[in-house]
């Protein structure tokens, strides 16, 4: 659970490619076009760039991309549906590479989306941000889970409770447990080297979710819409130090951000 600096400089690495698909991905997300054309275009931009596509095979998963539009929350199977002007999609990647893994999360506006929905949007990366600052050593998981829930809530939309973040490193899944809810002071206690994927699943009705017979597909149970982002982050030093970034996305989309300047640090660049 508790990693090294090399190790943490080894998932940085796959976090970052998992981020440079993101990236990549920015500037094809348009009206017009399908999540399966989006998942080929991946699975080759991983690969030629020495990684392997963390999703491909995993529990029978037969994709590289989690592809959520709408009112799908996460795990949404790519497809050939077209997407449409106002609709927002979710994109979850994961890269692995050097015996350890990566993985991010961003949920893209597709063309010009009402007032309404880039508010919703942009709260629900605010949270993530929120969840961020409490990685640091001697809080607790309910400290992560307390910020994201107070974050999302003051807004009146709902943290999905059925799902939540985890520990990351040489498998895709590792303890523990990061809800997207919780109380300050419970949990796990943070220590120095832990490494953690902080992914808050925000509703922006009901937090209720429904799990399609199909294994994979997760909506919300009143069809509005869910974001979903997702950071990789380690406490070097005591503070939380950002593994993954946007700003590939940002630079796409032309995107002026300084909300990861607070997350640096020396010790794992490359």
């Amino acid at each position: 659970m508790i990693k090294t600096i090399e190790e943490i400089i080894l998932i940085k690495k796959s976090a970052f490619l998992a981020s440079k698909t993101l990236g990549m991905l920015a500037k094809e997300i348009k009206p017009g076009i399908n999540s399966l054309y989006l998942d080929k275009i991946a699975e080759k931009f991983i690969r030629d760039h020495g990684g392997m596509p963390a999703f491909l095979g995993l529990y029978n998963f037969d994709h590289t991309l989690c592809s959520s539009p709408n009112n799908q929350v996460v795990h949404g199977i790519p497809n050939k549906k077209l997407l449409c002007e106002g609709d927002i999609l979710s994109i979850d990647c994961g890269v692995y590479m050097n015996g350890y893994y990566g993985e991010h999360a961003y949920t893209f506006e597709v063309g010009k989306v009402s007032k309404d929905v880039k508010k919703f949007v942009k709260c629900s990366k605010e949270s993530l941000y929120k969840g961020l600052s409490n990685c640091i050593k001697g809080n607790h998981i309910g400290d992560i889970g307390f910020s994201i829930q107070s974050s999302v809530e003051k807004y009146g939309y709902s943290v999905v409770r059925d799902l939540v973040g985890h520990g990351l490193g040489k498998k895709i899944h590792e303890e523990p447990q990061v809800p997207n809810f919780g109380k300050r002071g419970e949990g796990l206690k943070l220590e120095e080297g832990l490494v953690l994927s902080i992914e808050p699943m925000v509703n922006k009705g009901k937090p209720d979710v429904i799990f399609h017979e199909d294994g994979w597909t997760i909506t919300t149970s009143d069809q509005d819409l869910s974001a979903h982002f997702e950071h990789n982050v380690a406490i070097v030093d005591g503070k939380p130090c950002l593994l993954s970034t946007f700003r590939y996305i940002y630079n796409e989309l032309e995107i002026e951000s300084s909300e990861e300047d607070l997350f640096k640090n020396k010790k794992i660049n490359y």
